[in-house]
């Protein structure tokens, strides 16, 4: 079993990118999906989650209004949407999936891919 992320790069402030996640060895329909980031000598700390139907969707405060999380079913896959992205989004980005939405949330998730690097310049 894997998730994969990709879309990672160097951007400007103010700027876009649009992370995926495809997961691999099984299907995660029913998971709850998240997006969680880590910069340099911080604590991984949470970004977004989203419930199995795409129905619910939570954000971290420092993201509101600025991310987006989607998923494609079909596709077994998870979307961040980055934008007006600031140089302190800077992280490695992680997707996790998990069938409990807290467990998603607290960053206790079964499944975590290998991480994506988001560079952000001023």
């Amino acid at each position: 079993v894997q998730l994969v992320e990709s879309g990672g790069g160097l951007v400007q402030a103010g700027g876009s990118l649009r992370l995926s996640c495809a997961a691999s060895g099984r299907t995660f329909s029913s998971y709850t999906k998240g997006w969680f980031r880590q910069a340099p000598g911080k604590e991984r700390e949470f970004v977004a989650a989203i419930n199995w139907s795409g129905g619910s969707t939570y954000y971290a405060d420092s993201v509101k209004g600025r991310f987006t999380i989607s998923r494609d079913n079909a596709k077994n896959s998870v979307y961040l949407q980055m934008n007006s992205l600031k140089p302190e989004d800077t992280a490695v980005y992680y997707c996790a999936a998990h069938p409990t939405y807290a467990e998603v949330v607290s960053g206790k998730s079964d499944y975590w891919g290998q991480g994506t690097q988001v560079t952000v310049s001023s």
